[in-house]
């Protein structure tokens, strides 16, 4: 059974960094868009970035410059290296996968797996 497994997660203060990984198994995703998202209490959930299999990377505004998507095929494993971190980016930060040929790709909608999240809390 294919499943995505977040983990990097914790407590960071404001201006700090996390790494975030996503390691896949049950199936290669090698192929898939990997995106990840976020959802604060009470709010939607948010796109973040993601990074499409021929490496091609897409960001929200909000993130952009601060966050980085990188994969490693071999590893199966996609990470979501976070820096410059500010209190507004706590959230359950959730990894997933779409096909490949998935175009709306800030849409969770699409996305076939997901993880379980890991929770990203930042202090001020």
């Amino acid at each position: 059974q294919a499943q995505l497994v977040e983990s990097g997660g914790g407590l960071v203060q404001a201006g700090g960094s996390l790494r975030l990984s996503c390691a896949a198994s049950g199936r290669t995703f090698n192929g898939y868009v990997m995106g990840w998202f976020r959802q604060a209490p009470g709010k939607e959930r948010d796109f973040v970035g993601a990074a499409k299999s021929g490496g091609t990377t897409y960001y929200a505004d909000s993130v952009k410059g601060r966050f980085t998507i990188s994969r490693d095929n071999a590893k199966n494993t996609v990470y979501l290296q976070m820096n410059s971190l500010k209190p507004e980016d706590t959230a359950v930060y959730y990894c997933a996968a779409a096909g490949t040929y998935y175009l709306r790709i800030s849409d969770g909608s699409g996305y076939d797996y997901w993880g379980q999240g890991t929770q990203v809390t930042v202090s001020s």
